[in-house]
């Protein structure tokens, strides 16, 4: 059973400040490509999707005189860290379980590396799928932060993953009861 759903993330308040800010558009994206590789890895897309549509979450804004400065971020940036802090506290006030809430968390935390000097993550099957679906909707430069989508289509697309997930859940539930 789906304690939170998707809808309910991007109606809350926190979601639409820091997800709108790093990108609602790359955010609907990568959880989209994470239902499908979850399907593909046998992982659950429940939690595949709450964490790589909030992957982000914890993006910081980096700026030099007044313009977006990749450089500057990629040389500084920890939104995997900031991100999983403020996606764990997020699902626990909405009620998702809190087992659930740290698998998704982990997953969001461990999308990437690149605040890791030469590091290398061995990733469990979700954080794999999170990791993959961020880098399938990647652009140069960062331009997949920068896609703009309306209040009225993301909300439409993620109630419609949301049926998506509800429908794998119950073949699952029907499969696993024969």
């Amino acid at each position: 059973m789906r304690h939170v759903t998707l809808v309910q993330l991007f109606d809350h308040p926190i979601t639409q400040k820091y997800v709108k800010r790093s990108g609602m558009a790359h955010a609907i994206a990568c959880a989209y490509h994470a239902f499908r590789l979850a399907q593909e890895q046998g992982v659950d897309p429940d939690r595949a999707t709450k964490a790589a549509f909030l992957h982000d979450i914890g993006h910081y804004t980096w700026y030099r005189d007044g313009k977006w400065d990749y450089d500057l971020y990629k040389e500084n940036d920890i939104h995997a860290i900031k991100g999983a802090e403020r996606a764990h506290k997020l699902l626990i006030r909405l009620g998702e379980h809190p087992r659930i809430a740290k698998d998704i968390t982990l997953a969001i935390l461990l999308h990437t590396d690149s605040y890791l000097p030469n590091g290398y993550l061995e990733l469990n099957p979700l954080q794999h799928v999170v990791a993959m679906a961020d880098e399938a909707d990647e652009e140069p430069g960062g331009e997949h932060h920068y896609r703009t989508i309306s209040d009225l289509r993301a909300k439409r697309m993620l109630q419609l993953l949301d049926k998506k997930i509800e429908s794998q859940s119950n073949l699952d539930y029907f499969e696993q009861s024969i």
